[in-house]
């Protein structure tokens, strides 16, 4: 059981290696870094301003729902007519 272990972090340590021979590993560290610094850059909303954007999504959630099941509705009862 414990070469299981042994054999997986060899694998691991052959992997990491490969990867940071090939460079990748320090792409992947200027992506984060790229990613911070822009992150910085964002305006957040404030706490009121992302509950009323939230109450602007679930109304409209709702309005699409019904809409949709209205829509069903009067298809599903030309359907019946039309084939009766």
């Amino acid at each position: 059981m414990e070469y299981g272990y042994i054999l997986f972090y060899a694998v691991l340590a052959g992997v990491f290696a490969f990867l940071w021979r090939k460079g990748h590993l320090k792409r992947l560290s200027d992506y984060v870094a790229e990613t911070r610094e822009e992150l910085k850059k964002c305006t957040w909303p404030s706490k009121e301003e992302l509950k009323g954007s939230t109450v602007v999504v679930m109304v409209s959630i709702g309005l699409i729902g019904v809409f949709t099941v209205l829509v069903d509705l009067v298809v599903a009862l030309f359907v019946r007519w039309i084939t009766s």
